[in-house]
């Protein structure tokens, strides 16, 4: 088991950046492949983007791709999704959830999430 914090939302207006970041604890953190997901009021969770146990591999949902960058550094057991060209649809609240497998059909722990807000 892991657990993880989000952090790094905030309100910004579209066309901007933000920068999330998911830190975990315990010593096996670059065991666990790491998943995006977010879910704006009155929607399903949606899945974002996902970065495999030691950052080689990645993928992203369609509608973020060329705007997102998933990334990860194991020494600080850290993942973080750079978002770039955000838009109003982006707006949602930001999971970050962890899986010893890659591309599992559900992912083993969550983080509480954090808000990110994008104005028009």
């Amino acid at each position: 088991q892991v657990q993880l914090v989000e952090s790094g939302g905030g309100l910004v207006q579209a066309g901007g950046s933000l920068n999330l970041s998911c830190a975990a604890s315990g010593r096996t953190f670059s065991r666990y492949a790491i998943g995006w997901f977010r879910q704006a009021p009155g929607k399903e969770r949606d899945f974002v983007a996902a970065i495999s146990w030691n950052g080689v591999s990645t993928y992203y949902a369609d509608s973020v791709k060329g705007r997102f960058t998933v990334s990860r550094d194991n020494a600080k057991n850290t993942v973080y999704l750079q978002m770039n060209s955000l838009k109003p649809e982006d707006t949602a609240v930001y999971y970050c959830a962890a899986s010893l497998s890659w591309r599992p059909r559900a992912y083993d722990d969550w983080g509480q999430g954090t808000q990110v807000t994008v104005s028009s």
